[in-house]
């Protein structure tokens, strides 16, 4: 029997997410028999969780769909005990559990935790998305992602699935299964876009590479953060093929464990972004993935518009913007190497990823000392709020200089630790 972690990452209230992530997991169960464990990393507040706690006591028992609740507290002793265990040092726990948010860092944990269960895949959702509905009933993208996760894509292709893979690639297992989302944009900068459309163009334009042509940065900022549309679901359609990471979301994503058990995510703290680097490394290394149009109903939550929610918010962005100096050189060497990034047995390398991230530490920051100006004057073009934080980031430059930095050389660190620490876990 397949077993498969379906995951929630959450610091925010979500009782209905859970409700209906639990009703995904008894889908994946009744209709693939999929032994679901369903993990729930809560990084809320105490009332919060008690909220969050109701709604798993409320739900209705199902075959095969087993729920854990891992609060902070328990999920930072489960990891402490980890990383004694692998004899890796105990400075090792800030990367997996920061003080701050951390988009890589909390799926890392579910990562972890899911090589703990036992579990062959991991499937993420978020906490401030919900399922499409059609003719009455929720649109699971798990309907996707099960048949074929951790199988050869030639069985897939034999077996009548669209695909447009070349049969070079068809050996490979279908490493990853994704769509997109509808509704509000992905990042939290409409608001820049209603202000002042030509603000948000300089602005979203920022996390192109420096040397791009204007025309390829128009059409980057066009459908940046815009996912699937607007449109909603009126029918299934998926595709095998190498999947291109600007269609799909990990709002909305499933991993194989030969891909997460090798190679984590970035744990850069308050920053946004930082959980989409497998989707780029999958792609490169012309491992198959799915690319289905099950996407998921994205919506904003009240606190990014209170003040202390909007600053902290925007920050992240302006870290991730960045970290693309960083990341686009990775990118572009991973792209170069293609299927020299898997070894004999079809699997990533994980010493590669390693050396051109610390390769890329040694990129000079003339860059980004540009792109924190340019965001400087765009920031005050808008006033209000914007003009205060850009007096915030002001204050901070050479410290955001720094961490976009350190985060990358923290990463290669977590990547070479992370076999003992998935060792570990499975053992």
């Amino acid at each position: 029997m397949n077993r498969i972690c379906l995951c929630l990452p959450t610091n925010r209230a979500c009782p209905a997410t859970i409700t209906a992530l639990h009703a995904e997991a008894d889908y994946a169960a009744r209709h693939f028999g999929a032994d679901v464990q369903l993990l729930i990393l809560d990084s809320a507040d105490e009332r919060t969780r008690a909220d969050h706690l109701r709604a798993i006591a409320a739900l209705p028992e199902r075959p095969r769909v087993t729920v854990h609740h891992l609060d902070e507290t328990e999920q930072r002793a489960r990891l402490g005990e980890l990383i004694e265990k692998a004899g890796l040092p105990a400075r090792l726990l800030r990367l997996m559990l920061p003080p701050t948010v951390s988009y890589g860092a909390c799926t890392n944990r579910a990562f972890l935790f899911a090589a703990a269960l036992g579990c062959d895949s991991v499937h993420r959702r978020d906490s401030d998305s919900t399922y499409q509905v059609h003719a009455g009933q929720p649109v699971f993208p798990v309907h996707h992602e099960l048949p074929w996760l951790g199988r050869p894509a030639a069985e897939a292709a034999a077996a009548g699935l669209r695909t447009d893979l070349d049969p070079a690639h068809a050996h490979h297992r279908v490493s990853m299964a994704g769509a997109s989302f509808i509704g509000e944009l992905s990042v939290d900068i409409g608001e820049i876009r209603s202000l002042d459309p030509a603000v948000y163009h300089d602005v979203v334009s920022l996390w192109a590479p420096g040397d791009w042509p204007e025309e390829r940065t128009r059409d980057l900022v066009a459908e940046s953060f815009t996912g699937a549309g607007t449109a909603h679901f009126t029918g299934d359609r998926s595709t095998l093929t190498l999947v291109d990471p600007m269609r799909v979301d990990m709002c909305n994503i499933a991993f194989d464990r030969a891909v997460y058990e090798r190679v984590p995510l970035p744990p850069a703290t308050d920053t946004i972004g930082s959980d989409y680097f497998l989707i780029h490394l999958v792609h490169d290394a012309t491992l198959p993935g799915i690319l289905h149009n099950r996407h998921i109903e994205n919506f904003h939550t009240p606190e990014r518009r209170t003040p202390a929610g909007f600053l902290a918010y925007q920050r992240r962005f302006v870290k991730f913007l960045l970290s693309m100096r960083y990341f686009h050189h990775v990118y572009d060497r991973m792209t170069a190497a293609g299927s020299a990034l898997l070894d004999d047995l079809g699997h990533v390398r994980p010493e590669t990823v390693t050396a051109f991230l610390r390769e890329s530490t040694a990129l000079d920051r003339t860059e980004n000392i540009w792109r924190l100006d340019r965001l400087d004057t765009a920031y005050r073009k808008l006033g209000g709020k914007y003009a205060e934080f850009a007096d915030l980031v002001a204050g901070e430059r050479e410290e955001l200089l720094d961490e976009a930095r350190s985060d990358i050389e923290d990463y290669a660190r977590l990547i070479e630790s992370w076999p003992a620490l998935i060792e570990a876990a499975r053992t």
